[in-house]
């Protein structure tokens, strides 16, 4: 049974507190993405152009659809990040992005970021996307109860981007549509705004796609509108059938002419040849010298086993990283698998110290910063950098108030060596 997008619809809106809007969405069938770019200087805006414009543009015929979506994101990536470097106003810029490609009945994913991606199934609203970010992980660890999560100080920080590294972990999968499937592709501000509960019921009592979007995003802005709001939607459905007999065809193509043939000879060749059983032989006893030289080849291949079995933990360990504190307590990338062998055989080693005292970092946030989960090395480094930004934040905000504490007491009645003198003379 072939299926086919019947319907789609996309809008997005500036909300209700920001200036503009630094979304970017394509809405070209059968691909649909929704990015959430981030910076100063309108680096936002451009970063999340750029992701949906690779997209647009990807090629590759000969690769699969998850390949060439991640293919496209990658490369979004790395000209975010070449475009930063060049230009300091653009510091730190980068972008979520959620991208979907339907073919064959198959919905092909790549995701990066807090955008989302939603499937309504049924009369059930089910999220197909986990979000990179530090209070998901929270949550996924039970540390964190979902309902607090919107009131969390950190509910902002997310683990994995396109842009702020110089590589990025793409996470990308497949899953088979159905008719009457409905998906929604949209940037947090949507859901930081609208429970999922509330989505839901609009998807419900949609009269059309167009309805539904349009509610969506009135929601959004209703709730408060923090954050620029950008939601895609799409249906499927059965394809209309050309060719009655295609399913026909289709079943008698499965059905090689190699098969059939390779079938007959099969039985020519046992009716010609009835089973023979072959003569029996003694087997001679094996010598002593030999056993042994069995046993000393067996102990060697054994022992080589073994050596191949360590050099390829130690070779595949260098595949991953993690994030530890070193020997002076400051935050530190470490490259392999946080295993100690034996003889003092570490599978790990440190790649790249941070500005970061660990003893600095909030303990809870410590916690899952610090656990030695395997990372890749993109995720690893922008959740570094996410922690020193918001070190800097903090450290310009205590030198803002200490400037501020020191402005009061210079203009206060004894405040320094320009205060004024009380009144009236002093006995002489």
């Amino acid at each position: 049974m072939a299926l086919q997008i019947a319907e789609h619809v996309s809008r997005t809106d500036v909300g209700r507190q920001r200036s503009s809007n630094e979304d970017a969405l394509l809405e070209t069938p059968p691909l649909f993405a929704v990015a959430d770019g981030m910076g100063g200087a309108r680096a936002g805006e451009v970063a999340s152009g750029i992701a949906v414009e690779m997209l647009a543009a990807m090629e590759d015929p000969d690769a699969g659809p998850e390949q060439r979506l991640e293919q496209a994101a990658q490369a979004a990536n790395r000209k975010i990040f070449d475009l930063a470097q060049a230009d300091e106003s653009r510091s730190g810029m980068g972008t979520t992005l959620t991208a979907v490609v339907f073919t064959d009945g198959h919905l092909a994913v790549a995701h990066v970021g807090d955008s989302r991606l939603y499937r309504w199934r049924g009369d059930e609203l089910e999220r197909l996307t986990r979000d990179h970010s530090l209070v998901e992980e929270l949550v996924r660890r039970g540390e964190l109860d979902p309902a607090d999560v919107e009131s969390h100080p950190q509910r902002a920080i997310i683990t994995r981007a396109l842009g702020p590294s110089p590589a990025v972990e793409v996470e990308t999968f497949t899953t088979a549509a159905r008719i009457g499937d409905v998906y929604l592709l949209c940037s947090d501000g949507l859901t930081t705004m609208v429970r999922d509960e509330r989505v839901a019921d609009i998807l419900r009592t949609r009269s059309s796609l167009d309805d539904a979007a349009l509610r969506l995003v009135n929601t959004a802005n209703e709730n408060g509108g923090r954050d620029n709001v950008t939601v895609v939607l799409f249906r499927t459905d059965e394809a209309a059938r050309e060719d009655p007999l295609e399913d026909e065809h289709a079943t008698r193509a499965n059905l090689r002419v190699e098969d059939v043939a390779e079938a007959a000879a099969a039985r020519e060749r046992t009716a010609e040849s009835p089973a023979v059983p072959e003569p029996r032989t003694a087997t001679p006893q094996r010598s002593r010298p030999r056993a042994r030289l069995r046993t000393a080849t067996t102990i060697f291949f054994v022992l080589l086993s073994i050596g191949l079995l360590i050099a390829g933990i130690w070779f595949g360990s260098r595949q991953f990283y993690f994030l530890g504190e070193n020997d002076e307590g400051v935050v530190t990338l470490f490259n392999g698998m946080p295993i100690d062998l034996p003889a003092g055989v570490s599978l790990y080693e440190p790649e790249s110290v941070s500005e970061i005292e660990a003893a600095a970092i909030p303990l809870r946030q410590r916690e899952v910063v610090l656990d030695e989960r395997l990372r890749s090395r993109g995720d690893a480094l922008g959740l570094i950098e996410n922690l020193e930004r918001e070190q800097r934040a903090a450290a310009e905000r205590a030198r803002r108030e200490q400037q501020a504490r020191e402005r009061r007491e210079s203009g206060g009645p004894r405040g320094g060596e320009g205060a004024s003198q009380p009144s009236g003379s002093g006995p002489n």
